[in-house]
């Protein structure tokens, strides 16, 4: 029986199929066999399998996989599960380091390279020169006698060349490709610490960040995205104005319970928050100061006035900072001379809604001399009007002490299945109760007489 039109293709690829044809390797102008037969001629004598062997790509992987210099995809990936690290700066420059690895940054064989080098060289030498005589000018206005009338002029006068001096400086290694480098490379900036794939640290700030230049990039790098994200986070949560009135983050905080950092306004299990955190705060303006941290709940329910109150988890003060001290551990805090208020876990009870976790880092008036005035934590302790965690409200201690709100964390908790073992180990009362919804009673069905049907 003859085949039908549309199964002849069919039959032709089944006939293909059935002819065992054995494709034989093409011999090139060498006087060795090619390496798939020598394999096979090897493997041929012995019955025992060979003992395994590694990858040649995983070989080479660990060869080449330098966060400096992968430049694919693959190499990047394979960076971070084999040595939990992750790619330093772009992927063009990494690429470009691999292909001149013998050659210093700064001797780089480009032309146009090295003659943009010459006019920069050019450029900082005269912004270095301004600087100079800018000192000079300081120092000369700080040794004239002036009238005692004019001693406020002659501050203002001061704060601005101040201000104009710090610009320079700026302005003098913002054009350095040198610089952006060790930026890029994570000097000045903060590198970030892998642990089985995630981040298990707070962002460190590296040794250089006591240099104008490099606090002025990584203050740039962090108000281009993360402080509109955290602006948006506080807005969106109504952190502002339902704890202070307003706030303008000028400081940028990293929290972490545990090695694990907490984005704003994720949720932390009531377990994991029972032990307090590590706070790491990084300002952009040199010198040292003192702050107060303090932790407030605004949503905890009172069934009484049918609304709800604020409560107190954490409230320290004297707490020292600078561009390169940045971590904040709340637990080695000294109890005597800054903590006024001990670490309290975060929990909400059941059948309550999520409860916001709002991290206030306030700084502290300055003093005559120089640095910050330090607040008497004995002295708070004695009134116990700021010792009452339930019903403490932070703009009053605000007011009273001259504290500026700088920065500003968020995280939420609700309830899980360990929040009544946390609470019973902290000593909470309440661990039991649960809040349900009023049931509201609907109005009585009237019914309407025949007349209004017709």
């Amino acid at each position: 029986m003859a085949l039908e039109g549309g199964y002849r293709p069919l039959a032709r690829c089944l006939k293909c199929t059935r002819n065992n044809r054995i494709a034989f390797p093409v011999r090139t102008l060498t006087n060795t066999s090619p390496s798939r037969l020598e394999t096979e001629t090897q493997q041929s004598p012995s019955s025992e399998p060979p003992p395994p062997s590694i990858p040649s790509g995983d070989t080479k992987s660990r060869k080449v996989l330098d966060p400096f210099t992968v430049h694919s995809a693959r190499t990047e990936r394979e960076l971070l599960q084999t040595k939990r690290q992750v790619p330093i700066g772009s992927r063009r420059r990494r690429a470009a380091i691999r292909a001149t690895a013998s050659v210093p940054f700064s001797e780089l064989p480009y032309q146009c390279f090295q003659e943009a080098r010459k006019v920069l060289r050019e450029d900082r030498e005269q912004k270095l020169e301004e600087i100079r005589m800018q000192r000079r000018r300081i120092d000369n206005a700080k040794t004239h006698q002036s009238a005692p009338q004019d001693e406020a002029r002659k501050e203002r006068t001061l704060v601005s060349m101040r201000i104009r001096l710090e610009k320079l400086k700026i302005l003098a290694d913002i054009n350095d490709p040198l610089v952006k480098k060790r930026f890029e490379d994570g000097q000045g900036m903060w590198s970030v610490v892998y642990n089985l794939g995630r981040i298990s640290s707070s962002l460190l700030f590296l040794g250089d960040m006591d240099k104008p230049i490099y606090r002025y990039l990584a203050d740039r790098e962090w108000r281009s995205y993360k402080r509109e994200l955290l602006l948006q986070r506080i807005q969106q949560m109504n952190v502002v104005p339902d704890v202070l009135p307003n706030i303008d983050p000028t400081v940028s905080t990293t929290l972490s319970f545990n090695a694990s950092k907490v984005q704003h306004g994720d949720y932390v299990l009531s377990s994991v928050s029972e032990h307090a955190p590590n706070l790491n705060i990084q300002c952009y303006d040199k010198g040292k100061r003192l702050v107060t941290i303090a932790v407030i709940n605004p949503d905890v329910p009172n069934v009484a006035k049918d609304c709800f109150d604020y409560r107190c988890h954490f409230l320290a003060s004297n707490i020292e900072i600078g561009p390169t001290d940045t971590r904040v551990n709340l637990r080695k805090l000294d109890e005597n001379s800054q903590v006024i208020l001990p670490w309290l876990p975060a929990y909400a009870q059941k059948g309550a809604p999520y409860q916001r976790m709002c991290i206030f880092v306030l700084q502290q008036p300055a003093s005559d001399t120089s640095g910050s005035q330090t607040l008497d934590v004995a002295g708070i302790k004695e009134v116990g009007r700021y010792t009452q965690r339930l019903g403490l409200k932070l703009r009053s201690f605000v007011t009273k002490y001259l504290l500026h709100a700088v920065g500003v964390d968020l995280f939420r908790t609700q309830y899980d299945e360990g929040t009544a073992g946390v609470m019973q180990r902290a000593g909470i009362v309440g661990s039991d109760v649960e809040f349900r919804r009023k049931r509201i009673e609907p109005l009585p069905y009237q019914r309407r007489g025949g007349e209004y049907y017709r």
